[in-house]
């Protein structure tokens, strides 16, 4: 790494008046210290150079923006930098300004780079003050669901920064305030095909606020209707008896023989937490037994072979199946678990997970030693 002299020199260059080429050099150099570990840990011994390199993000050069840019999402990255970046670089109000710029063509970079930085709830309660003092969570729904805002950048990484947002209570009180209507806003995003990051973070999003069960009721009822949104990724073109398409929810009736399930396996697992969430409840056990959900988990999991995405999804079908809890366990997330039985499901959890794991090496051994099919000979 660099020595006080060294890092002093280079320091002389991160100045908009030195010449391009060198000051090009710079933060070339300083992009690749900042692609290892110990390069972001000696990073953050030094920053004057972070505040130095943070000023050219508003430097004439494209190049050097934006080799400024990614040296601060690698950064970012690491969590150790995250107070430096914060409270000496102070790089929250020029990348908020700046994200809200329709012409802006780093938006996307500042996007990614608040996503690192909400990653922990430390950091993330810093940025979310700073974003309510700067329009709110509101005016990143507004980013990411107006089609051409910034035609240079595509706001797909606002799905994960409200993913981390909403770790905050307050965040999730503030999206499911029901006058402001935005949670609405996000639902189409669970099967939205041109980004993954996007359509990841935005499920992850309502994943969270099915954690605060009072507002279980809302979030299910027809001013939201968010089972829907939930079950369309997860359905598939099987055909259902009349009586079951009847029970379930109008857009979930009759499916087309083309219907597709969501690709991702880590996707499809959150969105079967996010229904066991709900089912936490006893007005969304209700609903969920209601809207005939246990057809589109059955076919669901006959079809599914990832071994953690069957764990969630038979969960969820023993919720659908079960007896009703007895009187005065009805709300889940309010029941006070005995130590000695918090213990015993601690251990019957990890077993869970062994035994996935067990099941994940014997599958992939068996891939392995299957033998090639051979190709026919030609004489």
């Amino acid at each position: 790494m660099l020595s006080d002299s060294e890092a002093a020199e280079l320091l002389s260059f991160l100045t908009t008046d030195t010449r391009p080429d060198v000051k090009g050099h710079a933060t070339e150099y300083l992009l690749g210290v900042s692609g290892s570990r110990d390069g972001c840990r000696f990073l953050r011994t030094k920053p004057e150079l972070l505040v130095a390199l943070f000023a050219l993000t508003s430097d004439p050069s494209i190049a050097i923006v934006k080799d400024c840019f990614l040296t601060f999402i690698n950064l970012s990255a690491d969590e150790t930098l995250h107070k430096v970046l914060l409270s000496d670089v102070k790089v929250l109000p020029t990348c908020l300004k700046n994200l809200v710029d329709p012409k802006y063509i780093f938006a996307d970079q500042i996007c990614t780079m608040l996503s690192n930085l909400t990653r922990h709830v430390n950091t993330c309660r810093t940025v979310f003050k700073e974003l309510q003092e700067r329009g709110g969570l509101a005016q990143l729904v507004e980013l990411l669901c107006t089609e051409g805002y910034n035609k240079k950048a595509n706001f797909h990484y606002i799905g994960p920064l409200l993913s981390n947002l909403t770790q905050l209570p307050e965040a999730r009180t503030y999206l499911m305030d029901k006058e402001r209507c935005v949670i609405q806003r996000l639902l189409p995003f669970t099967q939205f095909q041109d980004s993954v990051v996007r359509r990841g973070g935005v499920i992850g999003t309502l994943r969270n606020c099915c954690f605060d069960h009072a507002h279980h009721e809302w979030l299910l009822s027809d001013s939201v209707d968010i089972l829907t949104f939930l079950l369309l990724p997860l359905a598939g073109p099987e055909e259902l008896s009349e009586e079951e398409n009847e029970g379930l929810p109008v857009d979930l009736q009759y499916l087309p023989e083309d219907k597709k399930r969501e690709e991702d396996p880590d996707i499809r697992k959150m969105l079967l937490e996010t229904l066991l969430l709900l089912t936490a409840t006893k007005v969304g056990r209700q609903t969920l037994k209601e809207k005939n959900v246990y057809p589109i988990m059955r076919e669901f999991h006959h079809w599914e072979k990832d071994a953690h995405v069957v764990a969630a999804c038979e969960k969820v079908v023993q919720v659908l199946i079960g007896d009703e809890p007895e009187q005065g366990m009805e709300n889940l997330m309010e029941v006070d678990i005995p130590p000695d039985v918090e213990v015993k499901l601690n251990e019957a959890y990890l077993k869970e997970q062994q035994d996935l794991e067990k099941q994940e090496e014997e599958l992939r051994k068996e891939q392995s030693s299957e033998p090639e099919e051979k190709k026919p000979r030609v004489d």
